[in-house]
């Protein structure tokens, strides 16, 4: 049986620039840009009309805060929100709008945000990420956040979902169009700020972990790169054979930015899927 962590096959034959376009999500989404730019035209009013409980320091630095949105019920499910960008570009604050099906759902949502590479490395934004989960363990109630958390990310923040379920306060997660092992990403383009060393690619790689037995479902696109795809699939591949428990979620036609409409949606199907994470 082929390793979960193999490479793709003749990945060390690629030329350089068929490496960076099998990661090179903006690029290859013809309407990535009007997507992204339609999704923070959402936020920030999303956002401007939920004043009370935001940029709450967990830590020091700048990009050290959490955004949350407590539901009426204190101790409804929390759904914590990661976001993308491969740990070196985006915020918090453009990505509001995802809380808004959670709210709908009777939940409470959170967004936490890091430091992004090249000024952190992947070491320590995975610790920022650790961090911010204490201090929403212990402070989240004094905000109206007492209830099970579901950690959820998009892209990098998928990887740092799969990361976060390893947390004493997650109960499941949820990892959407996520990069599992990192090895790939050291011969591309995004290692130009991430630097990995060999052993953040040993210690950082959810797959090459140990299996966290917590539900976490794997969600992609059905229209996303082959190796966006390639990743989830070999991720839930392993967790299923060790019978860790969680679905594998493909998106039908979904692209890579398309995938989050499903989370921010009331009636989405990754929003169903966080809350079925629960039962």
């Amino acid at each position: 049986m082929t390793s979960p962590y193999a490479l793709p096959e003749g990945w060390a034959g690629w030329p350089q620039k068929q490496r960076d376009d099998a990661y090179d999500n903006t690029g290859r989404v013809p309407d990535s840009a009007a997507q992204i730019a339609a999704r923070n035209a959402l936020s920030e009013p999303f956002r401007a009309a939920h004043p009370g409980h935001l940029d709450l320091p967990y830590g020091a630095a700048e990009r050290e805060a959490w955004d949350l949105y407590p539901g009426r019920d204190p101790g409804a499910p929390c759904l914590v929100f990661l976001h993308g960008g491969y740990w070196q570009r985006n915020r918090r604050q453009d990505f509001a709008i995802l809380a808004q099906g959670a709210l709908a759902m009777g939940w409470s949502a959170a967004l936490p945000g890091y430091t992004l590479a090249p000024e952190a490395s992947l070491t320590t934004i995975a610790w920022q990420v650790s961090r911010a989960l204490d201090w929403l363990s212990a402070e989240g109630p004094a905000h109206g956040i007492a209830g099970p958390v579901v950690a959820s990310g998009w892209s990098a923040g998928g990887h740092l979902a799969a990361l976060a379920a390893e947390h004493p306060s997650v109960t499941a997660a949820l990892a959407m169009s996520g990069v599992f092992d990192l090895a790939p990403i050291r011969d591309t383009y995004l290692n130009e700020k991430l630097r990995l060393t060999d052993a953040e690619i040993a210690d950082l790689s959810p797959i090459r972990r140990p299996v966290v037995n917590k539900p976490i479902a794997i969600a992609y696109g059905g229209a996303e790169l082959p190796e966006l795809r390639r990743q989830s699939r070999s991720f839930h591949r392993l967790r299923a054979e060790a019978q860790a428990p969680g679905p594998l979620i493909p998106l039908p036609g979904a692209d890579h930015f398309r995938v989050l409409e499903s989370l921010w949606s009331p009636d989405g199907a990754l929003l169903r899927a966080a809350a079925e994470l629960l039962r």
